[in-house]
């Protein structure tokens, strides 16, 4: 809406966009408007989309999906950076400042380095999206069976959490490999497939799950608790303000940002456990009981404290919203390109 970037709506700008929004009625609003809210803020435990009977059919689908996937593909390159210095700071054993991390990073790797492991963070959004949507939608015609009905919210968070169930067991191998590849030092690997290579021979096929079930156990809160929020904040707004007034994007947002937060925080000493155990090798310790879940969360709590399992949690939240408002902005943009809003 804002053409000249002013910050500012015009009359003239108004104008032009309401004249130019393909919409007759408010369902057709919506329907034009709900797939912009997608935001990827490069976690993978989110609900899928969900596609209306005429998207499915035209075929429409495939290309919000494609948007949605450049959109993740350019915000997670931006803010990989910060993904790798969350990953650093999850494996250290004792309290580190962020800048001395940083710092470390850059003296070890240079510049290009803080980017490692972004290859393949980015190569698995394309297999990951596809198995999540088919699952999801197998799902919702199991639980839907002949009902002609919604699926309510409880069955959505059900579907959606099995569809991040199944997706995140087909590609977890990848996580492994992401998690190995941003820790790895100068050298150490030359590429994915010879990163791949060496952990298979040097620990064998078992390694490539290590960190599995935290990070399936992850997907139930983070899931389940982004739904719930997201949908009642939504809600609470909706009864405040009068019902010809729909939510605009940026109460969207908040109520996003705000679920995603609340998410995160619940689920993250589960995908702090996960990483731990991702970046233990076999060399790297003979004790059993540092590569089991129970084992790991016993020894952050004895060692570094209940706030140990929080640890990288700090720039974690610093890239969501650069990592939001450039996933949103490629969305748009990849959207029209790809003929989305043309419908």
């Amino acid at each position: 809406m804002d053409q000249d970037g002013s910050l500012n709506i015009s009359f003239d700008e108004w104008r032009d966009f309401l004249l130019m929004a393909p919409a007759h009625d408010i369902h057709q609003l919506i329907n034009y408007w709900r797939h912009s809210t997608y935001l990827d803020i490069g976690e993978d435990m989110n609900i899928p989309d969900d596609f209306t009977q005429r998207e499915m059919q035209t075929g429409m689908w495939w290309r919000h999906l494609a948007a949605g996937g450049i959109a993740g593909a350019v915000s997670r390159t931006c803010t990989a950076p910060l993904d790798r210095l969350k990953v650093f700071l999850q494996v250290q054993t004792c309290k580190q400042k962020i800048w001395d991390c940083f710092n470390g990073m850059v003296k070890e790797g240079g510049v290009k380095g803080l980017w490692r492991g972004n290859g393949i963070n980015v190569l698995k959004i394309a297999p990951e999206t596809a198995i999540k949507f088919a699952a999801y939608e197998q799902v919702k015609r199991f639980i839907k069976g002949d009902s002609k009905n919604n699926l309510t919210i409880y069955e959505r968070f059900i579907a959606g959490a099995l569809a991040g169930g199944i997706s995140q067991s087909a590609i977890y191998p990848l996580e492994v490999l992401k998690t190995r590849l941003a820790l790895r030092k100068t050298g150490q690997y030359n590429s994915i497939a010879d990163a791949a290579f060496k952990i298979y021979r040097n620990e064998g096929l078992r390694s490539f799950y290590r960190g599995y079930i935290p990070n399936i156990l992850g997907i139930i809160p983070y899931a389940g608790i982004d739904l719930a929020v997201y949908e009642t904040l939504k809600k609470k707004y909706l009864n405040s303000h009068s019902s010809e007034e729909q939510p605009s994007f940026y109460i969207l947002l908040a109520c996003g940002s705000a679920s995603s937060t609340l998410g995160q925080m619940c689920s993250y000493p589960l995908a702090l456990i996960r990483t731990r155990l991702q970046a233990t090798t076999i060399q790297s310790t003979m004790d059993v009981s540092a590569v089991s879940m129970t084992g790991v969360f016993r020894r952050i709590v004895e060692t570094e404290g209940v706030f140990g399992l929080y640890r990288g949690i700090t720039p974690n939240f610093i890239k969501v919203m650069p990592a939001v408002s450039i996933s949103y902005v490629v969305y748009e943009y990849s959207s029209r390109v790809l003929g989305v809003n043309m419908t």
